[in-house]
This record gives C-alpha cells, sequence and structure tokens, in this order.
C-alpha cells in the first residue's frame, strides 16, 4: 500500500466512528427490545435497499426512490408508509454516505448548498405539517412517480452532455443564494409529500443550469437530501406526539427501517465510492429506464384514467420543460428560438478561428472548499 493510500484510509477515520456507532445502538435496539423475529420477517425489503442503497450513493436519488415503490407498488402498502419510511431509511443510508464523503473531502457545491440547506430547514417542516397529511393517497403515488418519470426522461435525453461535464461554470454563480433558497422550499415541500424530491433537483440545477461535473453534483444532492431527511422524518414523528391521528406515522415503518437500516448504512457509502471508479453512463441509464418504468408500473396498477392520467403525463411535460429551459440557460442561450426574421444577424468569424473558452473556475471561486486553494480544475481537484 502506497503511502497516499494509507493517507487516504486515516482520513476516514470519522466514517469509522460513524458506522461502529451505529452499528452499536442498531444491535442494542434490536437486543433489548426482542426485535430479531422482526428483522427477519422484513427481509425482502432489506433485500431491496441493497439495491436502493447503492442507487442512493451512487446516483443523485434516494434510497426512499427504490422503498418508495416496492413498499407500495409491490407491497401495496398506503404512500404514507412509503414516504416515511424512505424519510426514516434516509436518514440512515444517506447520512452514512454523507459521513464518507466529508470524511473523504469530495467537493461541494457549498454555495449553492448552504442556502438550500436553510430553505429546506423552512420548506421541510412546514410541508410535513399543513400540505402531507391532507394530500390523497393516489396524489401522493402520482407525484412521486411524476418526479422521477420526469428525470428519467432528462437523463436519457442529456445523459451524454452530462457525464462529459468537467469542472463547473460561474455563469450563475451570484444567484446561489435565492437559487439555493428556492431549491430548499420548494424541495422540502415535495420531499415532505413523497419522501424524496430535493435530491433530484439540486442534481438537476446543478448539471442542466451550473454545467457541474456529476462527481460534484451527485455528492451535493446526497448531502441535501440526507439533511432534508432528518428533518423530515424528525418533523413526522413530533408531529404524530401532537396529533397522532392526522400525523399518523404506522408502526410498520419502524419495522422496515429496523430491518433496511444496516444495509444502507453501508451500501450508501459503497456506492459514494464507485461513482468515483467506473462510469457513471451505466448506472445512470439503467436507473433512468427504471425510473420511466415505475411511472407505467403506478399508473397500470392504479388503474388511472381521465383527468388524473391526462394531469400525470402533463406534470411530466411539464417538468421536462422546465429542464429544457435549465439547459439553456446553462447554455446562455433563449429559452425559445427566435423566428428567422427575428433573428439577429451572426457576427462572422474569420474561418479557423474558434470562440474564446470560458476561464477555468477555481475550487475556491466554484464555492467547493471552504479553505483558499491554489487554482485548479475541478477534475484535478478530485484527487
Amino acid at each position: 500500500m502506497s503511502e497516499a493510500d494509507k493517507r487516504a484510509l486515516r482520513k476516514l477515520w470519522p466514517f469509522a466512528v460513524w458506522l461502529l456507532g451505529f452499528y452499536a445502538v442498531w444491535l442494542a435496539i434490536v437486543i433489548v427490545g426482542g426485535h430479531w423475529s422482526t428483522v427477519t420477517s422484513h427481509w425482502p425489503i432489506a433485500l431491496a435497499m441493497a439495491l436502493g442503497s447503492y442507487v442512493a450513493g451512487s446516483t443523485p436519488m434516494g434510497g426512499g426512490t427504490v422503498g418508495f415503490p416496492v413498499l407500495v407498488l409491490l407491497f401495496e402498502l398506503p404512500g404514507s408508509l412509503g414516504r416515511n419510511f424512505g424519510l426514516a431509511v434516509q436518514s440512515i443510508g444517506m447520512v452514512s454516505a454523507s459521513v464518507f464523503i466529508f470524511s473523504a473531502r469530495r467537493p461541494l457545491v457549498w454555495g449553492l448548498l448552504r442556502p438550500a440547506l436553510l430553505g429546506a430547514l423552512i420548506g421541510t417542516p412546514l410541508g410535513a405539517a399543513a400540505i402531507a397529511p391532507f394530500v390523497p393517497d393516489l396524489s401522493i403515488k402520482l407525484i412521486f412517480g411524476v418526479v422521477w418519470c420526469s428525470f428519467g426522461i432528462m437523463h436519457l435525453m442529456k445523459l451524454r452532455a452530462l457525464v462529459s461535464a468537467v469542472g463547473v461554470s460561474n455563469r450563475w454563480r451570484t444567484w446561489d443564494r435565492p437559487i439555493g433558497l428556492a431549491l430548499g422550499l420548494t424541495g422540502g415541500i415535495v420531499s415532505s409529500v413523497t419522501g424524496v424530491g430535493i435530491d433530484m433537483m439540486i442534481y438537476a440545477t446543478l448539471v442542466l443550469l451550473y454545467r457541474a461535473d456529476l462527481r460534484v453534483a451527485i455528492p451535493t444532492s446526497v448531502v441535501i437530501m440526507a439533511f432534508t431527511s432528518l428533518v423530515g422524518i424528525g418533523s413526522n414523528l413530533l408531529l404524530s406526539r401532537v396529533d397522532p391521528q392526522l400525523y399518523h406515522v404506522a408502526p410498520e415503518v419502524f419495522s422496515n427501517w429496523l430491518a433496511a437500516a444496516p444495509v444502507v448504512a453501508l451500501g450508501a457509502p459503497f456506492g459514494a465510492i464507485i461513482v468515483n471508479l467506473i462510469s457513471r453512463t451505466p448506472t445512470l441509464l439503467v436507473v433512468s429506464i427504471l425510473c420511466i418504468g415505475q411511472f407505467i408500473w403506478t399508473i397500470l396498477q392504479e388503474g388511472v384514467t381521465g383527468l388524473p392520467l391526462a394531469g400525470a403525463i402533463a406534470g411530466v411535460l411539464i417538468v421536462n420543460l422546465f429542464f429544457q429551459a435549465l439547459y439553456r440557460w446553462g447554455n446562455n442561450e433563449p429559452v425559445v428560438e427566435p423566428f428567422p426574421h427575428t433573428r439577429p444577424a451572426e457576427q462572422t468569424r474569420p474561418e479557423g478561428q474558434t470562440p474564446p473558452a470560458e476561464p477555468a473556475v477555481s475550487a475556491e471561486h466554484a464555492g467547493l472548499t471552504d479553505h483558499p486553494q491554489p487554482p485548479v480544475r475541478l477534475a484535478e481537484a478530485d484527487d
């Protein structure tokens, strides 16, 4: 083992402490509470979350993106249970991945992340208290399906551009605070209803508008989802004490969490490691197809027709139109192409002359670090 590898391993001591602490607490809960039978009887969700936790760490999708359809579509449980389980299991898996990300000193877009954290701290409890309890069960399923179907379509359309991005554009960095705060507020509300969503919103903004490298966009989305999950499940548990009937948290949430938690505590960090070692294209391609598939599955299983079906399809179209707008803004292009007779005359450029390149952005100026560093390209900052 080289000296560099030894230094890299020594940096991970906070992650090792976190794992030891978590497994000690989990084991104490199981032994003292006599929950071995609960853990063994819920092995299917533990098996499903083995995949879900890998997806959570290696893509901008929380573990609830797998847990929700498994519980709601496969096991036919209520959407509210799937939402609460998603938040609960992500409070371990995504937090575990975040601890690893911080320990390994992965770069994050802090300029956007900080205001998003504040927005999520406000929007998530607000949505949990005033919106989520009043959303019908079918609407929860459809909102979840629309959000992730839109994500899948966006990736299939822009995958080549997304995986080839290097660095991060500074074109929109002066808008970090209002953009981050708006994403945190709206994403927190969406996550309070479905259990996921804010991670996808932050990720889409980074890769489409900011043209961020996936190695930065994915860890940033993992951190915001970890924080939102903690705030979300904490809010739901607190509200259930205030009004158990209105803010009901089913006991089955704890049973499924108890079985899945020890799996996701390692699975999500494993995904965070893999995303830096292998090509992200195959994973994102498979996940995108699954996102579209779960939307179709929801429509067929729930027998959605008429106005709800039209609304769901319209929702997918609207979200993808917004994604397209972000992409064009990121390219500094108009959202709608002007008609030929209104388009300004193009300036001619001597043959062989290329347009000036955008200057490289230092890690400090890009908001990827809190400490001054020499100007480097983001691809080098990951080393």
